[in-house]
């Protein structure tokens, strides 16, 4: 990665060391505040995930990656697809770009990839997940916390209104394999 960075004069910071600032949450579902890495808040955020199913969430995509912005995470499983929601009212992703070039079958971590060869971008990261999921084969309701998000205004779950350049949705759908663990999971998530 410095190799990249130093090459192409970009610096990049580990979230991780970063100073956190505790922001209060206003209407929450569920958390009433949470730490956020101070340089996400002060940067335009690019939100790149693979596209692979997850356990709990269904999916885990642009939304839940933002996870990698605040400490502890550990703290978001419980309530995960509320949790989630929260902290995309206090930072979301400016741009939203799934990497389905190789994704990823079985659940977050399995090592099952897929060859895909497809990107999915947009400034609704809302609408961008939503896609994702379609992609995957899976329905959006599987994705409770897209549908919070767009209950809070967060942006929209309609594919109807969502604009697909490039190749339609049921041209590169594929059913993607999913976690036993899924079906009983996602009710805890």
């Amino acid at each position: 990665m410095d190799l990249v960075s130093k090459k192409l004069n970009v610096k990049t910071i580990d979230l991780n060391k970063d100073e956190f600032i505790e922001k209060k949450l206003f209407h929450p579902l569920n958390l009433e505040k949470v730490k956020i890495a101070k340089t996400a808040l002060e940067s335009s955020i690019i939100s790149v995930p693979k596209l692979k199913p997850h356990r709990m969430a269904g999916a885990s995509l642009s939304i839940k990656n933002m996870m990698g912005a605040m400490t502890p995470k550990g703290s978001m499983h419980s309530n995960l697809s509320k949790n989630i929601v929260d902290l995309a009212s206090v930072i979301k992703p400016d741009l939203a770009v799934i990497d389905g070039i190789i994704a990823g079958q079985g659940h977050e971590s399995s090592g099952n990839p897929l060859v895909m060869n497809l990107v999915v971008a947009g400034t609704d990261p809302v609408a961008v997940d939503t896609v994702g999921a379609s992609i995957m084969g899976i329905p959006v309701n599987d994705v409770k916390h897209l549908a919070f998000a767009e209950k809070k205004g967060l942006g929209t779950t309609d594919l109807k209104k969502i604009e697909i350049l490039g190749e339609p949705i049921e041209k590169v759908r594929k059913k993607f394999k999913r976690s036993i663990l899924s079906g009983l999971l996602r009710h805890f998530g």
